[in-house]
């Protein structure tokens, strides 16, 4: 057991793990090290079910309140009460993120492949509204922005001057990787590090200044993790991989992770 070490895992569906099974997971993780989790939502229930887990683990538990991207797009009725319920927990004085939002990469290219008609309009619309309330509130915001349309993010948040913008298991092209850099914009490093050169490329090029780790648990992950649940303890290993990719101090290394999250999320 790492307890030894500390670390944060930047990005994880906690209300999607069964209920039951929620409480003794995060008591393991965070006798493990783990000092505290950053819990994206899907859309209002989710984010309501993640206040409450919040509320339940009182600085162990951060929450992100948005929409993700890859599921039909929300009725204008809908963003009114999700944007509305935002509002409220900001008024209330609550500590939170904005996300997970972003851009339907997956639902976009599987439709295309398919050749069924995809409207991307809306979730373009949907993003500059979220990008507008993080900045008008303050907030750090958690994108779901791969390939080709982390360039439309980047436009999105460069629009309306977002200050803390957090790209979740990014994958994309060189050009808009230095542009995310010079916009001092942070990644998170999933566990797929261990088996994917996509994402060990991507961390050779990346400051480790503004690099976070995550799970995004429960999403499995193959190589070493085949067939185990995913756990916010699997963020131990990113950190050793990363500083073995980077061939530094796996302490330095570990520090300045754990310090990054910190000061991006305030924690």
């Amino acid at each position: 057991m790492r307890n030894h070490y500390r670390a944060i895992d930047a990005h994880i569906h906690l209300d999607h793990y069964e209920e039951v099974d929620r409480a003794p997971m995060l008591q393991r993780a965070f006798e493990a090290g783990i000092e505290a989790v950053i819990a994206v939502s899907m859309n209002l229930t989710s984010c309501k079910e993640n206040e409450r887990l919040a509320k339940q683990f009182p600085g162990k538990v951060h929450p992100a309140y948005g929409f993700h991207p890859e599921q039909p797009i929300l009725s204008e009725d809908e963003v009114h009460k999700l944007v509305a319920w935002i509002r409220e927990m900001h008024a209330e004085g609550e500590s939170f993120a904005i996300g997970e939002v972003g851009l339907p990469y997956y639902s976009r290219t599987t439709a295309e492949a398919d050749e069924v008609a995809f409207d991307e309009e809306p979730y373009l619309v949907l993003l500059d509204r979220f990008a507008a309330l993080a900045a008008e509130l303050d907030r750090p915001i958690v994108l779901h922005a791969v390939y080709e349309d982390g360039a439309k993010a980047c436009d999105i948040m460069e629009r309306h001057q977002v200050k803390r913008v957090h790209f979740h298991w990014f994958k994309g092209d060189t050009a808009t990787v230095e542009r995310m850099i010079r916009s001092g914009y942070y990644i998170s490093i999933t566990p797929d590090v261990a088996y994917e050169d996509e994402i060990r490329e991507l961390v050779e090029r990346y400051p480790l200044e503004q690099m976070m780790v995550e799970t995004d648990g429960p999403w499995p992950f193959e190589g070493p993790y085949e067939g185990r649940a995913t756990t916010p303890e699997f963020v131990h290993d990113v950190c050793a991989q990363i500083a073995a990719i980077k061939q530094l101090p796996e302490q330095i290394v570990r520090e300045q992770l754990l310090h990054n999250t910190r000061e991006f999320y305030k924690l």
